[in-house]
């Protein structure tokens, strides 16, 4: 499984509409190539998404790197209808995995209900986990897989990447840090385009 971020970086409120856009795309074009894609978390804001975390199996990175990169969306601002810039710009960066927690540390898996959509499974069965790594006190919550065995890898995978990224921001100015990786898009050379 692969872990993929859609980030609106440190751009404005309309960069966050681009995110939403280019999530509908990506869903979009996942479901006409049958390519199973699980939100695993999003950082939901007034016009859509400052971030998102999917998990892609394996057998689609063919597909998946034709997204890797600089997304640029053209449109006139609905946020700001007077705004002058119409180009908009999402990053999308893959977290390969499975990312490895050292073997002494102690994750606690708690099962739970998962909530949303998702028929009559959704209420039968604690197939959900809620994971919190001691040492660090991160925790995550995974409903994406049917089953708790399928959750628990899902889980841990994102504890280890938070982990990671934890790691990587203490290495450089605390306030930089957290934006690290949503700093990293380039604008103005973008990898695909698209118009509203």
């Amino acid at each position: 499984m692969s872990i993929v971020q859609l980030s609106a970086a440190l751009g404005p409120a309309e960069c966050e509409l681009a995110v939403k856009y280019t999530l509908e795309e990506i869903r979009k074009e996942a479901k006409t190539k049958k390519i199973r894609l699980q939100t695993i978390e999003s950082h939901t804001t007034q016009y859509g998404y400052s971030s998102v975390l999917l998990s892609v199996n394996e057998d689609a990175r063919t597909w998946l790197n034709t997204w890797l990169g600089t997304i640029q969306w053209t449109f006139q601002s609905p946020i700001r209808p007077q705004h002058k810039r119409k180009n908009w710009f999402v990053g999308i960066a893959l977290f390969d995995t499975p990312l490895q927690l050292p073997a002494d540390d102690t994750i606690t898996f708690q099962a739970c209900r998962a909530s949303g959509a998702g028929g009559q499974h959704v209420n039968t069965t604690d197939s959900a986990v809620h994971a919190t790594h001691v040492a660090s006190g991160i925790s995550v919550k995974v409903m994406s897989e049917r089953s708790q065995h399928a959750n628990k890898r899902v889980a841990k995978e994102l504890i280890a990447l938070k982990l990671q990224q934890q790691m990587e921001s203490q290495q450089a100015h605390q306030k930089h840090a957290q934006h690290l990786q949503h700093a990293l898009i380039e604008r103005g050379n973008a990898l695909r385009s698209f118009k509203k």
